[in-house]
């Protein structure tokens, strides 16, 4: 089982990662971004408004939030859906709600962490109940296999991202913040 401090961990690397990765991209052309790239959600964009959906769809979860809710926050219609489509309210959002990932993790427990947590796929339609130390490393995994991808799709029109590695993450050595 995970600890709430790795949780807490992790949220500070996702909001340090995004925070990287939209810097770099800031600086393409919007049609560039959004080009067709060969990636698993196509594009740059794509593939960033994906990382908004399922960050949106597990936070929401976690909180008791109604997914199906258009006027929500954590509405999230499909896994490719673009929510998104300026890439200066994208950033807005994401920045939003890394922030709230990062407030969520500091209220967790070592009891929620060990406590079972059902939900039903918007993929299948099934229920399934898993630990909720499960699910926040899967929440937390996805974010950085898809940021790899984006790193990948970087590498390829020549921008480098830097350091993507949790030890150069300000503060990872003392435990503290990245912001």
């Amino acid at each position: 089982m995970i600890s709430p401090q790795h949780a807490r961990t992790m949220a500070a690397y996702n909001r340090w990662m995004n925070s990287r990765v939209y810097a770099a991209c800031a600086p393409i052309p919007d049609a560039e971004r959004k080009r067709d790239r060969g990636a698993f959600f196509k594009s740059i964009h794509g593939t960033l408004n994906h990382l908004l959906f399922g960050d949106r769809i597990w936070l929401g979860r976690f909180l008791g939030a109604d997914r199906d809710d258009p006027s929500g926050r954590f509405y999230a219609p499909r896994t490719d859906a673009i929510l998104f489509d300026d890439f200066e309210a994208l950033r807005t959002e994401r920045a939003w709600l890394d922030g709230e990932i990062v407030r969520w993790a500091d209220r967790l427990t070592e009891a929620w962490l060990a406590a079972d947590f059902t939900w039903t796929s918007g993929i299948d339609g099934k229920t399934r109940t898993f630990p909720g130390w499960l699910l926040t490393t899967h929440m937390f995994n996805h974010q950085t296999h898809h940021r790899g991808q984006l790193t990948t799709l970087l590498s390829q029109l020549g921008i480098d991202p830097g350091a993507t590695d949790i030890p150069w993450m300000p503060g990872a050595l003392e435990g503290t913040r990245a912001d």
